[in-house]
């Protein structure tokens, strides 16, 4: 039995050992030997225990050898009576003889000494509404601690709660300032970024290395669904739910290990950020992903006006270069084509000179085609209207047929839009050049991963594919494509017409 003096005294040592340090497993250790040398107990062993029901052992002194075997195997597996106790609520405070099922399988399977030790005291270690574990201590032949030792372990394990609680905190503070100067160096490189895709692979990798986290993922709302845009680690069905969650209440889903935070803009829904961790999410871990999400978005906002400016100056140079052409040379050849026919009015007896300013007629008039041909491509009528509509009047320009096979594409982004255009655009072009028919179709349709476009014709086809890639403009129309991750295929047979293929992905949308 302790005396008044003795517990007074077991405590203040015990106190004095909680306040000399922050880290939490030497301080464990520390004071459960302290705790077992002025009490005289022979053994003690604590265990935490997390939220998804895992458990860790986090001190030990003097482990019979049944439990110590094998680097402690048996502490570090299976279940046990305190433990379940604990779990099931069924732990309120200090417990007596509680037989020790990790020694009773020792002795039945004849696995190690238990030096005499058959039962333990427990003790739940709490602060508050808080739990963190339990605190189990034992000795030879003791099969029940008096009143007055478990009121004194409960007081032990009082002041280990509380300790177990401020330091929490503290390294809580420590881990939100961490955050906090990570979250400063990432934003800066977010905003250094000089497009989405470059955007999207900065945030998820400073996801993983920055803060540690298991899984980082990023998802873009686009054409009415979520669509992964890019991800380091594993994603499982669980981690799906969360994201559609998400995003669909518009506001933060976590659970102990995983977090989705929706990204908007102006009250618009944009995707999605998901980090998924080993450890259960801190505060500290939300409040970053929260902040982190807010600069995402408007990084992502701040690209697409970047993007779109840069689309109206390109729109507005190609205005002026097509007035200046059709003001200048359009003009001029016009002239030209005048001054020839009205010169073979005048020299109508020398055939020779009749027959050249017919030739010079001949070309001026092509050279306006094709100069016309020109300035509509630079000023696409109809291009503002969506990609059809261009493909349409551009068919009509010249005098195409175009048989259209057209799914439900969702809205299509600038970049996308513009690429597809000036392809098709130039496919149309060899089909009313080279092929010599008038009629082609047009395929355009989305998949998973992207849109697809096919233009084909039942024309001439062309067999040499060193020549046709110069003369068809097939380079040209296969760097467009590959600008935006996509791929560009052609087939070609004498006398069964060519097919042009393309694919663009939507992780290159801007």
């Amino acid at each position: 039995m302790f005396t008044k003096q003795s517990e007074l005294q077991t405590l203040r040592l015990i106190a004095e050992t909680l306040n000399q340090s922050n880290n939490v497993e030497h301080m464990m250790q520390t004071v459960l030997e302290k705790l077992l040398n002025l009490t005289q107990l022979q053994a003690g062993w604590m265990f935490f225990t997390n939220q998804r029901g895992d458990y860790s052992l986090v001190a030990d002194h003097r482990l019979p050898e049944a439990l110590s075997r094998h680097r402690k195997q048996p502490m570090c597996q299976g279940s046990c009576y305190c433990l379940n106790k604990y779990w099931n609520g069924e732990l309120t405070g200090p417990i007596n003889i509680i037989e020790c099922k990790r020694l009773d399988e020792a002795v039945q399977h004849n696995t190690g000494d238990t030096e005499g030790i058959t039962h333990h005291a427990t003790i739940p270690l709490v602060a508050g509404a808080e739990r963190f574990g339990v605190l189990n201590v034992a000795s030879p032949g003791k099969t029940h601690f008096t009143q007055e030792e478990l009121t004194l372990l409960q007081s032990v394990a009082f002041q280990i709660g509380t300790a177990i609680k401020r330091t929490k905190l503290y390294d809580a503070q420590q881990q939100r300032a961490e955050h906090l100067a990570t979250l400063n160096e990432l934003v800066r490189t977010l905003w250094e970024a000089s497009d989405h895709q470059q955007l999207i692979k900065e945030t998820v990798d400073r996801l993983r290395s920055g803060y540690g986290f298991e899984t980082a993922a990023f998802f873009t709302y686009q054409g009415g669904e979520l669509v992964l845009r890019s991800m380091e680690g594993d994603f499982t069905n669980d981690s799906s739910a969360q994201v559609t969650e998400a995003f669909q209440q518009g506001k933060t889903i976590s659970s102990s290990s995983m977090i989705s935070v929706p990204l908007t803009v102006k009250k618009q829904p944009l995707g999605v950020l998901y980090a998924q961790s080993e450890e259960s999410f801190t505060s500290a871990d939300k409040e970053v992903m929260d902040a982190l999400a807010g600069h995402v978005a408007l990084a992502y906002e701040s690209i697409s006006v970047q993007e779109k400016r840069a689309e109206v100056l390109l729109y507005e140079e190609r205005n002026r270069l097509a007035r200046d052409l059709h003001d200048s040379v359009n003009q001029k050849l016009f002239s030209l084509s005048l001054t020839a026919r009205g010169a073979k009015e005048v020299v109508k007896e020398d055939e020779s000179l009749k027959e050249l300013l017919s030739e010079m007629q001949s070309l001026s008039q092509e050279s306006m085609r094709e100069m016309r041909s020109l300035i509509w491509q630079l000023r696409p009528i109809g291009i503002e209207e969506g990609l059809l509509s261009a493909l349409k009047k551009y068919g009509s320009h010249l005098r195409i047929e175009i048989d259209f096979d057209v799914e439900d594409i969702p809205h299509l982004s600038h970049s996308t839009q513009e690429a597809l255009w000036r392809i098709s655009q130039e496919a149309l072009n060899n089909v009313h050049k080279h092929s010599g028919v008038s009629k082609a179709w047009v395929k355009l349709k989305a998949v998973e991963t992207g849109v697809e476009l096919k233009v084909q014709d039942l024309g001439k086809g062309f067999r040499s594919p060193n020549k046709s890639c110069r003369t068809l403009g097939l380079t040209s129309m296969r760097e467009r494509a590959q600008l935006l991750g996509g791929t560009l295929e052609w087939k070609s047979e004498i006398g069964q017409g060519t097919t042009i293929q393309v694919f663009i992905p939507w992780v290159k949308e801007g």
